[in-house]
């Protein structure tokens, strides 16, 4: 009952702000996280989708960008490949807008695609027809969420640059912290204004959660100078892997199960501690930004 309640008061929150904005006559503004890793193969891809999944149980519009270019696998973890993805967009044969596919719960996927080398190499031009596509979808999108690729390709540091906040993900394996430590080093060279916040992927249990997110903490503080903020731990539960054979999010699956439970509080966290950055606008200031970022 504590949780129901809890999500109807974020969700009756996230209504009265929609309210203000349209009274006022301002479209509503878009908050944009990046989710990254160090590594491949930690569950970034699965995290972004329930999720999104979950923040839409609070009464946000949700919007997935696949940005894994050329790798991109969220629609084959949802069981729905789109026709289009932004291999067309890039192409001029489609509308960032036409290729917006409407998943469960009324959330939105763009696709990276998959397979196409082009999508791995993208420089500033290619950029351009579908970031400004953007434009088309302002006013409609409350949380952007960008699933890049793992490590610390330009692509990645440009989202990274142009977001509001970045969220890294890793599991408790050495290989996965000390990639997601790189991860944060790099964005330091490029970022340092951005908020970093922590989620530890696959722990048996809340000590090795502790455990793990602490290390990190005490390593970018002691040697990059930042903070960053522990916001989440994912138990090691076998209905992900179940989920990702099945082609169903796991959040829809079960709701009760321990991975959805913490999803569940995660989205309640973002919720209840918005981004850190002074002000929110359109999702146009993605275009902008990043093009700066390529300069």
């Amino acid at each position: 009952m504590k949780d129901q309640a809890e999500k109807l008061r974020i969700m009756m929150n996230n209504m009265r702000q929609q309210v203000e904005y349209e009274i006022e006559g301002k479209e509503t503004p878009t908050r944009i996280i990046c989710i990254s890793s160090g590594k491949g193969g930690v569950g970034k891809s699965n995290l972004t989708l329930n999720l999104g999944l979950a923040l839409v149980d609070y009464g946000q519009r949700v919007l997935i960008l696949d940005a894994d270019m050329g790798m991109a696998n969220i629609d084959v973890i949802l069981g729905k490949v789109p026709p289009y993805n932004l291999y067309h967009v890039i192409r001029g044969e489609k509308k960032l807008s036409e290729v917006v596919t409407t998943g469960p719960k009324g959330i939105s996927l763009i696709s990276g695609g998959s397979g196409i080398v082009e999508l791995a190499n993208l420089e500033a031009p290619d950029l351009d027809r579908f970031i400004e596509g953007l434009a088309e979808l302002d006013g409609t999108v409350d949380v952007l969420l960008i699933d890049t690729g793992a490590g610390i390709s330009r692509n990645v540091l440009s989202y990274i640059y142009a977001a509001d906040e970045l969220i890294v993900l890793t599991t408790p394996e050495p290989t996965a912290i000390t990639d997601a430590y790189g991860l944060i080093k790099s964005v330091e060279m490029v970022q340092k204004k951005i908020p970093i916040s922590l989620v530890i992927n696959r722990v048996e249990n809340e000590k090795e959660g502790n455990a793990v997110s602490q290390k990190l903490v005490v390593a970018v503080r002691q040697f990059l100078n930042r903070d960053i903020t522990v916001i989440g731990y994912i138990p090691d539960d076998p209905i992900v892997s179940r989920s990702v054979k099945n082609q169903k999010p796991f959040y829809l699956q079960n709701e009760n199960a321990g991975a959805s439970l913490a999803i569940s509080r995660l989205a309640a966290t973002l919720c209840n501690a918005p981004s850190k950055t002074e002000t929110h606008g359109t999702l146009t200031r993605l275009f902008h930004r990043m093009k700066s970022f390529f300069r």
